[in-house]
């Protein structure tokens, strides 16, 4: 450790990375000017002052070795000995900088969007994925983690791992507009949004969603509200869309399916770049289930940050805007009661989708 400046990854590597821009992203996930740009912004929360006794730590340095813990999901220890310090060193340091990463970038990031910033979001997934009216996709992701001591069954999930579930709503754009981590894994997706503070703001209709306004081209249908679309995991209810359930359905029944399931693969998506970016997401997390909240709040609010700064350097799209992916056809999926307002919204969606508002590459559904 005392000749971390000579030999340690920070002093020594990362200074030669930084001459080759593509060589320090894959290393730090974040460009050399990113980088800087994120330490402009968190290095005031970070540092530390010298003492008597040592030098501190500085506040570029603690800003690499938590975004290589988020970035490579290495233990604490490989960490440490990678940068020259001690593994308590190491933990003390990442649970200060994520949390530092969350409370500096959340204003700009991810801040709960206003009712114009949901109507844009709504016409980018009428322009993009052919569903109007659509403020996001929810969706639920487990992130393993270590069993928690005496926790009993609470993290355990149907998968037969340990997790906490992230909630996310995601644009169609593949960023993260509101997020809702810590629910026990063994919780249903349906349950957490009930019990998140999202959830029940969608159920009293507190989020700003902006006004009813009828279908394009189809004004005779009346006015119907903003939805989100989500699988068949979720309820149905006036502002959230679902599949219809069975294997044997009618044309137009499919159609829907198909649409509604295009326009939620960017949750899909979005968690599917997330977790090739921050290699975090790949391995059993060991840390406590608080630290490991910090963790991936901080990880869904760099995404946003690197797809807002850097749109053209950011992680490739899974799917092209405007093209048609493929689908697997939807399973048996389980029956939900729904109030008869919700169905009928359904209902007017499922019509719309083959008559007014019918494209061209459905006709082979």
């Amino acid at each position: 450790m005392r000749r971390r400046s000579e030999l340690g990854e920070f002093h020594h590597l990362l200074q030669e990375l930084r001459l080759d821009d593509g060589r320090f992203k894959r290393y730090l996930r974040l460009t050399v000017p990113l980088f800087d740009d994120l330490l402009a912004r968190v290095g005031a929360r970070i540092s530390r002052q010298d003492t008597n006794y040592r030098r501190s730590i500085s506040a570029a340095e603690r800003l690499s070795i938590c975004l290589r813990f988020l970035a490579s999901g290495d233990s604490f220890r490989t960490i440490a000995n990678s940068f020259r310090v001690g593994s308590s060193t190491v933990a003390s340091i990442v649970s200060d900088v994520v949390t530092a990463i969350w409370d500096c970038l959340v204003e700009e990031f991810m801040a709960v969007p206003t009712a114009e910033e949901w109507r844009v979001v709504a016409e980018r997934f009428e322009e993009r994925w052919n569903f109007p009216l659509c403020c996001g996709a929810i969706d639920g992701k487990h992130v393993v983690l270590k069993a928690p001591a005496n926790s009993g069954s609470q993290f355990f999930n149907y998968k037969g791992t340990f997790s906490i579930v992230l909630l996310a709503v995601v644009d169609a754009d593949y960023c993260f507009r509101v997020i809702d981590v810590g629910g026990y894994g063994r919780t249903s997706d349906g349950g957490i949004l009930a019990n998140s503070a999202f959830g029940q703001a969608l159920h009293a209709g507190d989020l700003q969603l902006p006004a009813d306004r009828a279908l394009p081209g189809a004004e005779h249908r009346g006015p119907l509200p903003h939805v989100f679309v989500a699988d068949e995991a979720f309820p149905l209810r006036t502002n959230l869309m679902r599949p219809f359930p069975g294997r044997v359905l009618p044309p137009e029944r499919r159609v829907f399916n198909y649409r509604l399931s295009r326009a939620r693969l960017v949750v899909e998506d979005a968690f599917g770049i997330l977790s090739s970016q921050w290699r975090i997401y790949r391995r059993v997390i060991e840390v406590r289930p608080e630290l490991a909240e910090r963790c991936i709040k901080a990880t869904c609010v760099l995404h946003n940050f690197l797809r807002r700064t850097a749109p053209t350097a950011a992680v490739r799209e899974c799917i092209p805007g405007g093209a048609v992916e493929p689908l697997p056809r939807l399973g048996r999926v389980a029956a939900n009661n729904a109030g008869r307002e919700a169905i009928r919204i359904r209902e007017t969606f499922t019509s719309y989708f083959s008559e007014e508002g019918t494209v061209s590459w459905q006709d082979d559904i």
